[in-house]
Order: C-alpha cells, then structure tokens, then sequence
C-alpha cells in the first residue's frame, strides 16, 4: 500500500497536507440534501468521468445531478488513488446548482495510510462535509462483524481508530464507513445507514455509479 517516493513526493506531501486540515467535529444544522459521488475511467485510460447526484433527505428522492469529465493524467499508484478521481468529482461538485449539506463518496476518508482518501481529498478541497463508504478494506484491522443489519465494528490502524466496519444489509457482505472531513464517525455511520434501502450501498452513491454507467454509455469513448 506504500506508494513511491522520487517521482510522486510531491503528490505525497499534498495529501499529508490535505490530511492536516480534515476536522473531524459535528455535523450542524439541518440536513435536508445528501449528495453522492462516484467516477468511472475511458476504456483508453485517457478521461475520467464523474457524476454527483443529490437527493432530498430524509425522502431520498432526486433532486439534482451533475457530470463532469477531466483528462487522466495521473497513473495508478496504490494510495494516491485519490488524485485519479477528484479531479472530475471535484468539478462535477462544482456544478451543481446547490451544495449538498453531505456528501458521500465510494471510497475512503480516514481509513488511508495517509488519512487521505478520496473522500478527504474532496472534503477539504471543497471544504465541505464529507464521508468515505468504501465496498473494500484499504488498511486496518477489525474483528469478525455480526450478521444483522447495522452491525458494526471498529477499524483501527495500530492504536488509531480509523473508521467502522458497518453491515447495511443482514447476511451481505459490510463496508467500510469512515470520514471524509466536517462529520464524526457515529454521525458517518448513521448516515450510510439511514441513506441504504433494499441495498447494501447507501442510495446516493449508488444512483452516482448508475449516472456514471449511463453516461459512459452514451459517450464513444468510454464504450
């Protein structure tokens, strides 16, 4: 999971940086308006594209959806993933016509070697309230998960806790919840959950990815 130095120290000092700017802290005020962001790459490796779809909360319903694509010009390199992605995340966020009071990525928050996933990485750019829901485990150990929806255990880093291993469905498989930046985990962990219906990924980042399909579909180069 270690990415190189030399060529990417650069990349690598930014997310340390960006990593010292997350807040962890209480989400205030009202919600009324849950985003999610997800990203897909060209066939040719050349364009990333991204949508955020916001819903109405607690209703769950559509309310706005933005696209965006960039040039991909960032290899893959394991823990720096993250610059691959936002870029076009970053600018499909941008155009919406209003922000969502939360945001929640496919992808990590704290739960990163550097404590910068994707969703800190857009969190701080943004600045605005952030939550990595990851299908996978990046880093960290956790004990067995109970069965039963809402299930859930801690993920920890050596001493550090670095996010909750959540079961949003009884008998599937969990995910792993953890902060992207202006939320607390109990706060990140009760969202994925209220925000996931008959399916184990919370309903914002899931219509995200079905933008994403969609949109690939209709563009020649990402077929």
């Amino acid at each position: 999971m270690k990415a190189p130095e030399g060529r990417f120290g650069q990349y690598i000092a930014l997310q340390k940086e960006l990593a010292r700017q997350v807040r962890q802290c209480p989400l205030e005020g009202p919600i009324h308006r849950i985003g999610g962001a997800d990203a897909a790459f060209s066939p040719d490796g050349k364009h990333c594209l991204a949508a955020v779809v916001v819903l109405a909360w607690p209703e769950l319903q559509r309310v706005e959806i933005a696209h965006a694509r960039a040039p991909l010009d960032f290899p893959y390199i394991p823990g720096l993933l993250s610059f691959r992605e936002a870029p076009a995340i970053l600018a499909a966020a941008r155009a919406l016509r209003e922000p969502p009071d939360v945001l929640i990525l496919d992808g990590q928050g704290l739960a990163h070697p550097r404590r910068c996933g994707l969703a800190c990485h857009v969190g701080v750019q943004l600045d605005w309230p952030t939550i990595g829901c990851a299908k996978s485990r990046l880093i960290g150990q956790h004990r067995h998960v109970g069965p039963k929806r809402a299930c859930q255990c801690t993920l920890r880093d050596g001493t550090d806790i670095i996010g909750k291993v959540v079961r949003t469905r009884t008998n599937v498989k969990p995910v792993y919840v953890s902060v992207g930046h202006r939320v607390n985990l109990s706060q990140a962990v009760r969202f994925v959950l209220d925000a996931c219906t008959r399916y184990r990924l919370p309903e914002p980042t899931r219509l995200a990815h079905h933008a994403v399909t969609q949109r690939r579909s209709q563009l020649a180069e990402f077929r």
